[in-house]
């Protein structure tokens, strides 16, 4: 069954935190414990998604992907959160567990540039957890180089390190 591509709507954002849950437990298993993989839950992550959505819809792009009629990844873009009005930020591309190594991230990701491009952006921006080997080199074999420039967020309660990439359009 193949894969297609769709604007997400309001309709999807519980679906999408669901979703989001899962990718990011089956991501970061090996980095943190069980414990701090369960906060918060897909219900959770669904209330963020549609908080999010209602502030950002007007400046930003959720890319869905469905295999038949189920979600099976997003994409989620916008402005630099810098503020640099040249680059464009890639917040997530998050995918079914099952669906890693099957060629949708890159499908995503294509979209994702894409995308940027037509808004005019000409370098694109993302971050990336420091300790996720797997999406670093991901993102590198795409393009993508790591700038230097850190930052830390809280996973849950856990402080993390994240690093800073980016790629010319």
């Amino acid at each position: 069954m193949t894969v297609t591509l769709r604007p997400g709507t309001v309709d999807d954002l519980i679906a999408v935190g669901a979703l989001h849950q899962r990718s990011r437990v089956a991501a970061y298993a090996p980095l943190l414990t069980t414990a701090q993989l369960t906060e918060p839950t897909p219900a959770a992550l669904g209330q963020y998604w549609r908080e999010r959505w209602s502030h950002e819809r007007a400046d930003h792009v959720l890319t869905v992907a469905e295999r038949g009629d189920h979600l099976v990844g997003f994409s989620y873009l916008g402005p630099d959160d810098q503020g640099d009005p040249a680059t464009g930020l890639l917040h997530a591309v998050y995918l079914e567990p099952a669906e890693r190594g099957r060629g949708l991230g890159r499908m995503l990701m294509a979209d994702a540039l894409a995308e940027m491009r037509s808004r005019g952006w000409r370098v694109a921006a993302l971050w990336v957890l420091r300790q996720n080997g797997p999406a670093r080199r991901f993102y590198e074999r795409g393009g993508w180089r790591p700038t230097g420039v850190t930052q830390e967020e809280l996973i849950g309660s856990t402080p993390a390190v994240l690093l800073r990439y980016r790629r010319e359009l």
